[in-house]
């Protein structure tokens, strides 16, 4: 899109083009933390009342109670921001923001649709990765710079969890890249177009249960019930951020939703397809790019709104395991994670790989593997096979040829020397 915008610019405001293009993209890629963290606490609050037969919001906005998202939005921003006497001032002031840029980094590397990205990297997999695992510093910071006690114990349960559960979590998304042959996200949804059936999650059984060993670690991760010890509210006053209130708070939770909603879209790339959807409509009707523009950008239109779907349905899960099963202590939470999931995922790993050498083509006994049923023109520069130039053949060596010899110098007759010359 840059250089399309950069062509209708002079050569030297070509830079232009790419600020407008990412200040563009940085305020599409806004709408997650703050639209859809007001959208997830109104299904949060809804789906917690269905589960415990209550009505949920009611008052502000009618039957559904869709205006107490501004109301909360509202009171959050106008409320006063307090911070302790004895705090660090510049690192409590900083430490909400860190967990948030952490939170938004991750998404530069998400595709929501064949090519919609605002990063298209070859290891976009080990981006968000490493990315959502900053969201951690922001936590502790918080917690050290409160200045209590109760605050430090819930960043330290944090610490702890998240850099526990980090292996296993590891372990899980290495299995979709030992089947399709990469660690770009792009590459893998397209591998899984067409039918249900080419979904990873369907691919064997070891990678069916590596998807709930994954759902399991992210939740974990994300610090969310039932793991949610840093923010044990019947133990710790609300952990590690128990001093803070206004726009700082809400930007924590901001930071807690996107993260929800990134490892949710990382599921459903790495499991479901990702924007491809049970069946392929678009494909059908030609909403491809090799029938036109305007037709490819439909089909991506639709398969971003499947992808979506996608991660709500996922964060919506995320959402019922909370207000369904208790919260677990922390020698449990830890006990899962050394106890469970690490040896699970490293069974279902090898598993997995057994299973890719013997069968590539899945539990349908396809002959074709993932990695090459995506048609290769369209995979990452990276990723195609630099083209080798044979050298060219040297010429043949005669062993008995005779090498030319050079004449004896001519000298001529006045340089002779002779009798009677001086």
């Amino acid at each position: 899109m840059a250089e399309a915008l950069a062509n209708y610019l002079p050569h030297s405001l070509e830079w232009l083009a790419y600020v407008v293009v990412g200040l563009v993209q940085c305020a599409l890629l806004l709408l997650v933390p703050f639209v859809g963290a007001m959208f997830f606490v109104w299904v949060e609050r809804k789906v917690s009342a269905r589960i415990q037969d209550r009505l949920g919001p009611t008052r502000c906005g009618g039957r559904f109670g869709w205006l107490q998202l501004l109301a909360d939005g509202l009171k959050l921003i106008t409320k006063e921001d307090l911070r302790p006497k004895d705090a660090d001032a510049v690192l409590f002031l900083l430490a909400p923001y860190i967990s948030f840029c952490a939170s938004f980094m991750a998404l530069l590397a998400l595709p929501f649709s064949n090519g919609w990205v605002v990063q298209n990297m070859n290891v976009g997999l080990f981006f968000i990765l490493a990315v959502l695992g900053l969201e951690v510093f922001g936590v502790i910071l918080a917690g050290y710079a409160s200045a209590s006690k109760w605050s430090l114990f819930g960043a330290m349960r944090e610490a702890a969890q998240v850099v526990s559960y980090e292996v296993p979590l590891g372990m899980c998304v290495v299995v979709p890249v030992v089947i399709t042959g990469t660690m770009n996200l792009v590459d893998i949804g397209n591998m899984q177009a067409g039918l249900f059936t080419n979904w990873l999650i369907f691919h064997d059984p070891f990678t069916f249960v590596t998807f709930w060993v994954y759902f399991t670690c992210a939740t974990a991760s994300v610090n969310r019930a039932p793991f949610d010890l840093a923010e044990a509210e019947s133990e710790l006053v609300a952990g590690f951020h128990t001093e803070y209130s206004g726009f700082r708070w809400l930007a924590f939770f901001m930071a807690e939703y996107g993260s929800m909603f990134i490892v949710s879209g990382l599921g459903a790339i790495l499991f479901f397809g990702g924007w491809n959807g049970p069946i392929p409509i678009a494909h059908w009707l030609g909403l491809t790019v090799e029938n036109g523009p305007v037709l490819g950008f439909i089909g991506n239109l639709l398969g971003c709104f499947n992808f979506i779907f996608k991660c709500v349905a996922g964060v919506t899960f995320m959402i019922w395991v909370r207000w369904t099963l208790p919260r677990l202590r922390i020698d449990q939470v830890m006990q899962v994670c050394l106890k469970y999931c690490v040896p699970i995922a490293a069974v279902m790993f090898l598993g997995a790989t057994t299973w890719t050498y013997l069968l590539p083509g899945g539990v349908g006994l396809r002959s074709m593997p993932y990695g090459m049923r995506y048609d290769t023109t369209n995979v990452s520069a990276a990723f195609q096979p630099a083209a080798v130039v044979p050298p060219a053949p040297a010429a043949p060596v005669q062993v008995n040829q005779k090498l030319p010899q050079a004449s004896p110098p001519k000298i001529a007759q006045a340089d002779v020397p002779g009798p009677g010359r001086n």
